[in-house]
């Protein structure tokens, strides 16, 4: 079974470390990863919140606005990894998730992958 680790911490702070401090606090991640790379699949970091787009699909036509504006009701249950040529590509797909599933809303935020399963930066 694999297992999601979804990462929060205050934007605000991570976003106003110096570049110094991010890879240090990287470099301690990596060797973490290190140690479990047998086990551990791939790594992502998402893009600042300001990055993100939704999808409101408790309405038709569903809404797509800027920003992370699920309400605070709602929480995180996953996520999907796709690999898209735009961002209207991937609200496409958003799109076709919501009318199989209907109401809440997808967030759909660029990823900087910072490790994957082959060790590669």
């Amino acid at each position: 079974m694999q297992y999601a680790i979804l990462c929060y911490h205050d934007e605000k702070v991570t976003c106003a470390w110096s570049k110094e401090h991010d890879e240090a606090v990287m470099a301690k991640l990596g060797a973490v990863m290190d140690k479990h790379k047998q086990k551990l699949g791939p790594v992502a970091r998402l893009l600042p919140t300001t990055a993100a787009t939704t999808l409101r699909k408790d309405r038709e036509p569903a809404l797509v606005i800027d920003g992370p504006f699920a309400e605070t009701k709602e929480q995180l249950l996953g996520f999907y990894i796709i690999d898209c040529a735009t961002l209207e590509d991937a609200l496409d797909f958003a799109r076709e998730l919501g009318a199989v599933n209907p109401g809440g809303a997808y967030e759909i935020r660029p990823v900087d992958v910072l490790f994957d399963s082959a060790g590669a930066p």
